[in-house]
This record gives C-alpha cells, sequence and structure tokens, in this order.
C-alpha cells in the first residue's frame, strides 16, 4: 500500500486583493501541511481573483501576479502546491496553474477549454493552450516550462484539468491517462446554480473511475466579484469512488479537504486500461520534479465521512440552496464593498421581506460558523453592548446589520404596515415608519401647477403610481448614507422581464439580490421560510402576515383592489411565458402554443393575450433591465443584461412575430 495524502482548498478571494488573497494562499497551505498533505489544489485564478475582468489585460496586474507567485512559493517548504494565476506567453495570456513543490515553482500547466458561455466571458481575455505545445516563461530569473505538462514528483505523476476541461466532451484527462497520470488536479472557479452541484459530483466520479486516477477538484466560496457566488464543495476522489466532500456555502474564508489515497490500487486499474501509451505520447510534457512526496501513515488517519451537510440530502434542498447562496452573497458584498450593514425599504410584501429575511440569515449562518462577536469584526461592525446580561448577541448583530423602512402613503394598509413591522421586530431589526403622502402631495401640486390643471387617475394612472414610489427613495438612501449601509432594491426577475418596477422609486439601491428569482418560487420559498427555515436556523413564523396577502404595489386607491397579476398576469404564467421567450428563444406563436398545453385551465384567447402582454413589455423595457443595481446569478434564466442575457435596448417590438400569434388564434 503506498498511501499519499491529497488537499483540496475552498478560498473566499477578492479580485486584485494581492495582500489579502496571498494570504488567504498561504493559511490554507499551513493547514495542508498541518494536516501532513502532500500535495493541495487551490482554485482557478486564486492568486488575481477569477473576476478581474478587463483587468486581466494590464501589464501591471500580471506582474503583480508573478510577484505574489513567487512570495507564495516561499511558503510551500515540504508540500506541493497547484496555485493559480493568469501567465503572459509569447502574444497571449493564459489561465494557468502553477505546480510548485518545496519551495521551487517546478512547472506551469495551461487551461485549454476556455468557458465562453452564460456569465463567462475567458476568451475575451485568454487564449485557450494548444495540446502539445511546449515553451518556458521566465520567472525570477529562472526558465520555467509551461504547457499541458505533466509532473513526476518522485515517481508519483500529476496532471491538470482546469475547470472547464472537465466539462467538455475532449476531456484533457483522457490524453493524461495515456501518458501515465496518477493524480489529477482541477483548479476551479464555478459558480453557483440550482443543481450544478451534482453535475460536478458526476465529472469528478467519472473521471477517477475512466482515468483511473486519483482526482482533486477545489473551488472558490463566496461571493467574489458582485454577481457570481461560489459555493466551494471540494471534492477528491479515487476509482470511482467519493473519498471525501467539502462544505458547500461556508462563510469562512477558507475550508481544508483532504483524503488518503493508494496509489498501488489505482495502478493495478491504470494497468488493466485498454490504451496505447505510445499512440498519444508527446516529447517533452514530462517535467521532473526534484521533490519525493511525503508518504502517508495509514494508522494516523482515518477517512473523512462526506463533509456535505444533513439538508444536501434533504427534501428541500432547492429552498436551503437558495436561502445559503443569497445570504453568502449579501454577507460578502457587505463586507468587500466596505458598507455598514443593510437598509430594506419594507412594503410588508413578499419581496422585501425575503430580502430582510436574507439580510438576517447572513448573520445567522456567518455566526454559527464562528460567533457573533468574530462575525461582527469580519464585517466591520462595532458589536452592539448588551442592555442586559440575558440580551441575545445574536439579534443584537441583527440589529446592528438590517434595518428596515415602511414607507406610508395614503394608499397603504393596515394589513401591510402590521406585517412589515410585525416581521422586523422577529427578526431583529431596527424599524422605522416614514409618512411620505405630503412628499406625494407636493409633487403632485408642483406639477399640476406647471402643466394647468389637475391630476387625475382616469388619465395619470401610471404617473400617480410611480410618484409615490419615487418619492420613497429619497429618504431610504438618505438612511443609508448616515449609516454607511447597502440600500438593497427589492424587484425580482419577474418585475425585470416586463419592467413593472418604478426606475429610481423601487428599483433604487446597490445590490438587487431578487432580480435572479422569479415571483413564483419566491412566494413558494417563503411559505418554506415560515414553515420550516433552513436546517441548524429553524422557520421565521412571522411570514404567514406577509404569505397571507396577495402581491400588490399597493399604489391605486384600496377601492381599485389592486394586485401584481391583475396588473399583468399570474406569476405562474408570466413566469412560462419568460422560460419560452427568454431561455428558450421561442416566438409569441411558439410561445401560446406551449402554453395552451401547460395551461388548459385558461383560455387561448387570455393565454394569447397574456403572451402579446409578456413580448410588448419585454422589448419596451431593456432599459430598466441594464440600469437595475447588480444582482446574483442563480440559473440559466437570468436577465442581467451584463453577465447573461444581452437584448437591444431599440427594437422592433416583435411586431411581426405577434401579428403571426394575432392571426393564429383568430384562425382558431
Amino acid at each position: 500500500m503506498h498511501l499519499i495524502r491529497l488537499a483540496g482548498c475552498a478560498l473566499n478571494q477578492t479580485p486584485l486583493d494581492w495582500d489579502g488573497n496571498r494570504d488567504r494562499i498561504v493559511a490554507a497551505i499551513a493547514a495542508a501541511r498541518e494536516a501532513n498533505a502532500s500535495i493541495l489544489c487551490l482554485p482557478e485564478l486564486c492568486i488575481t481573483g477569477y473576476g478581474c475582468e478587463d483587468a486581466f489585460q494590464s501589464p501591471g496586474v500580471q506582474r503583480l501576479a508573478i510577484e505574489v507567485l513567487q512570495e507564495v512559493a516561499a511558503h510551500t517548504s515540504g508540500i506541493a502546491v497547484a496555485i493559480g494565476l493568469p501567465i503572459r506567453f509569447e502574444s497571449g495570456l493564459y489561465d494557468a496553474a502553477a505546480f510548485v513543490a518545496d519551495g521551487r515553482i517546478t512547472g506551469i500547466a495551461c487551461k485549454q477549454h476556455l468557458a465562453g458561455d452564460g456569465i463567462h466571458y475567458e476568451p475575451r481575455w485568454f487564449r485557450p493552450w494548444v495540446r502539445g505545445r511546449r515553451g518556458s516563461v521566465s520567472i525570477g530569473g529562472r526558465d520555467v516550462p509551461i504547457g499541458d505538462l505533466r509532473f513526476d514528483c518522485g515517481g508519483v505523476r500529476v496532471g491538470f484539468e482546469i475547470c472547464e476541461d472537465a466539462w467538455v466532451a475532449d476531456r484533457p484527462g483522457a490524453v493524461l491517462t495515456a501518458r501515465g497520470i496518477d493524480v489529477i488536479l482541477n483548479p476551479s472557479a464555478s459558480h453557483f446554480a440550482f443543481g450544478k452541484d451534482e453535475i460536478r459530483r458526476r465529472f469528478v466520479l467519472e473521471g477517477s473511475r475512466a482515468f483511473a486516477a486519483a482526482y482533486v477538484y477545489a473551488n472558490l466560496v463566496g461571493n467574489e466579484a458582485g454577481r457570481a457566488i461560489y459555493d466551494g464543495g471540494v471534492l477528491v476522489a479515487a476509482g470511482g469512488r467519493m473519498l471525501a466532500a467539502g462544505r458547500r456555502f461556508s462563510f469562512a474564508d477558507r475550508l481544508l479537504t483532504v483524503a488518503d489515497v493508494d496509489l498501488d490500487s489505482l495502478r493495478l486499474a491504470q494497468s488493466r486500461l485498454a490504451i496505447d501509451p505510445v499512440a498519444d505520447a508527446v516529447e517533452g510534457d514530462r517535467v521532473a520534479v526534484p521533490f519525493e512526496l511525503p508518504v502517508a501513515a495509514a494508522a494516523a488517519f482515518q477517512m473523512p465521512p462526506d463533509g456535505r451537510d444533513a439538508w444536501e440530502h434533504g427534501g428541500c434542498v432547492k429552498e436551503e440552496e437558495f436561502a445559503r447562496a443569497v445570504s453568502l452573497g449579501l454577507f460578502d458584498y457587505m463586507r468587500k464593498s466596505r458598507s455598514r450593514g443593510f437598509v430594506v425599504s419594507s412594503s410588508g410584501g413578499a419581496d422585501s421581506s425575503a430580502v430582510a429575511c436574507l439580510v438576517a440569515l447572513a448573520v445567522r449562518f456567518a455566526a454559527r460558523e464562528s460567533s457573533p462577536a468574530a462575525t461582527a469584526i469580519r464585517m466591520g461592525l462595532p458589536m452592539p453592548t448588551a442592555d442586559s446580561a440575558a440580551a441575545d448577541p445574536l439579534g443584537r448583530l441583527v440589529g446592528a446589520t438590517l434595518t428596515c423602512v415602511y414607507q406610508a402613503t395614503a394608499n397603504s394598509g393596515d394589513v401591510t404596515r402590521t406585517a412589515a413591522a410585525g416581521l422586523a421586530a422577529a427578526l431583529g431589526a431596527v424599524f422605522h415608519e416614514f409618512d411620505v403622502e405630503a412628499i406625494v402631495r407636493g409633487y403632485e401640486a408642483l406639477v399640476s401647477r406647471a402643466i394647468g390643471r389637475p391630476l387625475d387617475w382616469g388619465r395619470d394612472d401610471v404617473a400617480l403610481q410611480n410618484i409615490q414610489a419615487r418619492a420613497r427613495s429619497p429618504g431610504v438612501w438618505m438612511l443609508a448614507n448616515i449609516t454607511g449601509a447597502l440600500l438593497v432594491s427589492t424587484s425580482n426577475r419577474s418585475e425585470a422581464a416586463v419592467g413593472y418596477a418604478t426606475m429610481d422609486g423601487d428599483t433604487s439601491g446597490g445590490i438587487a439580490p431578487l432580480a435572479g428569482i422569479d415571483k413564483a418560487y419566491l412566494r413558494r420559498w417563503l411559505c418554506w421560510l415560515e414553515r420550516h427555515g433552513p436546517a441548524g436556523i429553524g422557520p421565521i413564523p412571522a411570514l404567514a402576515a406577509v404569505n397571507a396577502q396577495a402581491p400588490t404595489a399597493e399604489l391605486r386607491p384600496a377601492a381599485a383592489g389592486q394586485t401584481d397579476e391583475s396588473d399583468l398576469m399570474p406569476y405562474d404564467v408570466l413566469d412560462a411565458i419568460e422560460r419560452s421567450a427568454i431561455r428558450d428563444k421561442q416566438t409569441p406563436l411558439d410561445a401560446w402554443q406551449r402554453l395552451r398545453h401547460e395551461f388548459p385551465v385558461h383560455g387561448a384567447d387570455q393565454l394569447a393575450l397574456w403572451t402579446e402582454r409578456f413580448f410588448t413589455l419585454w422589448s419596451r423595457n431593456q432599459w430598466k433591465r441594464e440600469r437595475y443595481a447588480p444582482s446574483f446569478h442563480l440559473d440559466d434564466e437570468n436577465l442581467d443584461p451584463k453577465t447573461w442575457c444581452r437584448f437591444p435596448i431599440l427594437s422592433g417590438g416583435f411586431a411581426r412575430e405577434l401579428a403571426d400569434l394575432r392571426a393564429a388564434v383568430a384562425a382558431g
């Protein structure tokens, strides 16, 4: 039995945070060495941060990445480490991993397949490495080999698949197997999306089985650059068996996962593979590393259990993932933007209530991993002093983090006011009430005098609604400015799709955490949160007052009976049209035909009216989506024009396509 201990570490990095990124890398190396690991895999581009975007093209960034690599290399005594960074070679820039062993930078392995779909724009900055190409780069006055290399550490053969390399059909691992490989390292920056973790587990397991190798997958964790949330989840597998899995959605700066691998059993499996090693052999790909990897002692190590939390095996995984991903995203967005808490304009409805709950959950999740006092330090907040010995420190921290403001007009009702106040009290948030009716009346009078007539609901419906939403913005902005907090926009994806939001009103804010999730799902999630809640945290029963209401903007007089769905259409129908039109790129006619099968309870004519309304509002309101605050990516139905769904601000408005729809409806 020939055991070696492999490790992967999830890191919470920040783009261009040179010293902070370096220090977290060095701390991860120290933790791996303390765990007696022989090889440590760190995430993709962990020196610079993955989300540097066009800053990658800066020569200064490229030089600093090399400087930090050299600083980190000095801390690798007695261990081999894969460290991600951008590398310039000849006329191109490459996404690469340096293999550093016992203080020496031994070689640079480069990514062969770039991610250019969805939220990824890697081909804008990097070139894919051409298989079989070899060269060298000068680092610290010494020539270091670069290419699709394999490294021989005292007879242990190590190769790389870097993130996207493992997601394609033509995986580099197949070629590495033909060359003879024991360990494949996968430094990744794989953003969170619902259900994505299962895909990662499959390619890690299948890679370890098909390539008869040990496989280490290391990912980022946290909100690295603003929009993408990384869930961590380090994986170590060998021979088709998962040996260790790290926790996801950790609020810690780093999380190490280790496992022991028996090289003798792997090599037995390699000997049984039907592969001609000569057919794919490439000259000059092997780098001899003058370092003997430490051998793990079997008796001194007990194989770790699956490091995943119990909720990952339950029946509410999506609800748990949403709660944890968005909470983690908000937590990191606040502390990395150096803000001091959050301000939420609480209407007593679903969206603002969801945002307030997510902020409170962020504090509670973070404090569960450390303590309220340590969490306050990480957030840059002073820990409030207790009024009594029995005061709840966690509740005090939520109060120091979250401020909710209910802003009433003449059209606001007691139901929403009571719901907003009750939820804020249950969460431990600071709560204020602003009466903005006088401000609304002042604007109405100002404009009435200018146009020479009184405003009325018959002619000025939209303007009279919007001024109420806009009148609510300055006060909460002012409160956020005074406290140095982030104002949170509460708009969801369904509203973004049809522009059912008031610009400079309810869209005001520095972050829009719900803009990536549809309203129909959000309402279901709030019911789950009311009755069950995340594992280890529990339910929030005060949401009952929110969930009992029909969603309403509450901007028309009460006698109008305004609801969101009466203004638009049922949210489940709206979301179905959105999926057809935006995700699946279908025409109005195609979307309508699908709806007729999916929603037989509604008449064909009514479905056609709703379909036309969606496409008309979608094409009119791209300018609004362009102005939304940054949102989090949660699935492949994102509407964010900066990262996922590009559409022209000015267009033909689907005129011909809608004419085809009307003709089909008329023909029966």
